[in-house]
């Protein structure tokens, strides 16, 4: 028996999303953020929130080594230097 190495649910694609208060079914807003790029961005509508998640998909495997945080800190590049400022 061969096991895949590739898990079905990979880290990669886990993300938090973060409604803001005043939110609705009818005006979903929030921000998005990938758990292990740590990438956030915002988003103000659902249209808005499936785009970001389809963008994320696309982004290629030298993109997402580029993304990957000891790969940063081994370059000493800043944390998340690529994403748009957002407020906490």
């Amino acid at each position: 028996m061969v096991l895949n190495p590739e898990s079905k649910y990979p880290n990669r694609r886990a993300y938090v999303v973060k409604l803001r208060g005043d939110a609705t079914s009818e005006a979903l807003a929030g921000r998005l953020e990938n758990l292990v790029t740590g990438r956030q961005r915002d988003f103000a509508s659902a249209d808005e929130l499936l785009a970001s998640i389809a963008g994320d998909l696309e982004i290629g495997p030298a993109e997402r080594a580029a993304d990957d945080p000891a790969a940063r800190a081994q370059s000493g590049d800043p944390p998340h230097g690529d994403q748009t400022p957002t407020q906490r």
